[in-house]
């Protein structure tokens, strides 16, 4: 049995600086808790550089009994997810400094992020189920932080849920071990499709909630706006992008590895889904006001657009990197609009961004990038995972999703126009109003970067495509 520790080193480097940060948080004074920010941002960046050694070497490989997979999809959602983390940890640096629970702010993100990356690898059913814990607990208490009325509704609402879903969760994988004998993807895949397949339907769907739970597709995306709307900014990019990743990597492999061997239609059921997220999502955004609510039903949408690469996994290898680009991109972009709510703190509706283009012309340049980039617009990295999704689907004999997809596409642009507009009309005031008061430069370095992240993957995504092939591992 494979026991290399050293495969699983972005994890243990984000586990053991999480509990380094903990100690280290009870001991500093509150004035030096920043200190627990540096520590969680060294962390990242080893993370990225250990994930890079991996990908350059080509150590693909299984450990700790095939429970675990170290392959392209898994390099990819470490990518995304240290350089996410990284994102928001400078993101969050003015929101929580001096904090009375500073520190323990950026150990429960280390937390959570540990378990995205576990629900990126898992190929068991039970460590899937311990990835969901993981990357939940920590994001319950995150929601709440604030200690405020919408901020305890908001992890009230993730919480249940949450508690909801992971029970139902945990059900179908004792439902699919009764049937299947196991709980290793290897070994569900060959008993399976000799198992009786009303439970094998059964088991599977409870399993496929709770990792839909996590990824905010309907029907289990029903937290997703409260949870927005209520936590603090940084959380809430946290919620509706790190695990989105985790959560869409860990369906994508529980499906190429295990739903595929039988004989039950799930190409039909992931296009459906895809087909209601996209629509439901885009549609609910058209008349939001607040921008983190109207960015929630955003991400319902986008995760739409995601699941369009599940229904021809197994027809079509574009499937799998069309799916991972665009996730890296959607990463970026979207923390990068989430960036620039955090700077504008007092900025909640559209209307308080009335004239910034003016005032604050570096934010404004940013959420033209972004919104425009989730939109699909050239040259962004969002306009090249879109148009390898579509592609794939029309190879694999879904165009009827691709031109749903594009459809939702053109409609999409009416509600991010809505929030562009406002930046370029006059002010109220000739002077800033207090809406367009930044909470600091962290937060506005950390938009302008990702902005240029989602560029740069737009335009260089070709020398960066490669890097999503290779098989999933069993």
């Amino acid at each position: 049995m494979n026991e290399n520790l050293a495969a699983l080193l972005p994890e243990t480097i984000l586990l053991g600086a999480a509990v380094v940060g903990l100690l280290a948080g009870s001991l500093l004074p509150r004035r030096r808790q920043w200190a627990v920010a540096v520590l969680a941002a060294a962390a990242c960046l080893a993370g990225l550089a250990a994930t890079a050694w991996t990908m350059a070497t080509g150590r693909e490989q299984t450990v700790f009994a095939h429970t675990f997979a170290v392959d392209a999809a898994t390099g990819l959602g470490r990518l995304a997810v240290l350089g996410g983390l990284l994102l928001l940890v400078a993101m969050a640096a003015r929101t929580v400094r001096s904090h009375a629970r500073e520190s323990e702010f950026y150990v429960l993100l280390l937390m959570s992020g540990a378990g995205t990356l576990v629900l990126a690898g898992a190929n068991d059913l039970l460590l899937l189920f311990a990835g969901f814990l993981l990357a939940g607990v920590p994001a319950y208490a995150l929601a709440a932080f604030a200690k405020d009325g919408r901020g305890t509704e908001a992890a009230l609402k993730y919480y249940l849920l949450g508690a909801l879903l992971g029970t139902l969760m945990l059900a179908g994988t004792a439902v699919l071990y009764g049937a299947g004998g196991s709980t290793l993807y290897s070994d569900l895949r060959t008993t399976l499709p000799h198992a009786s397949p009303a439970l094998v339907a059964v088991g599977s769907l409870a399993v496929l909630a709770g990792v839909l739970f996590k990824a905010g597709a309907v029907p289990a995306h029903f937290w997703v706006p409260d949870a927005t709307d209520g936590a603090l900014a940084p959380v809430a990019a946290h919620v509706t992008t790190l695990t989105k990743v985790g959560g869409l990597i860990g369906a994508y492999r529980l499906a190429h590895q295990l739903l595929w061997g039988t004989a039950l239609d799930w190409p039909g059921l992931f296009a459906l889904l895809a087909a209601l997220s996209m629509s439901l999502g885009n549609l609910a955004a058209f008349f939001q006001t607040s921008v983190q609510r109207l960015l929630a039903y955003s991400t319902i949408g986008q995760v739409g657009y995601l699941l369009v690469a599940f229904p021809v996994a197994a027809r079509t290898g574009l499937a799998q990197q069309s799916l991972l680009f665009y996730l890296l991109a959607y990463t970026v972009t979207n923390l990068g609009a989430f960036a620039a709510v955090t700077a504008l703190p007092h900025a909640r509706t559209l209307e308080d961004y009335r004239g910034l283009a003016r005032h604050r012309p570096a934010l404004a340049a940013v959420l033209v990038v972004c919104l425009l980039g989730l939109v699909g617009t050239p040259p962004t990295g969002v306009f090249l995972g879109k148009l390898e999704v579509f592609q794939a689907a029309v190879e694999g004999g879904y165009t009827w999703l691709a031109a749903l997809a594009v459809a939702n596409t053109v409609a999409s642009l009416f509600y991010y126009l809505r929030w562009l507009a406002p930046l370029f009309r006059p002010a109220p005031h000739e002077q800033p109003s207090a809406a367009h008061r930044t909470a600091g430069r962290g937060p506005v370095a950390t938009a302008c970067a990702a902005a240029t992240a989602s560029l740069l993957l737009g335009l260089a995504g070709g020398t960066l495509l490669p890097l999503t092939t290779g098989p999933l591992l069993r």
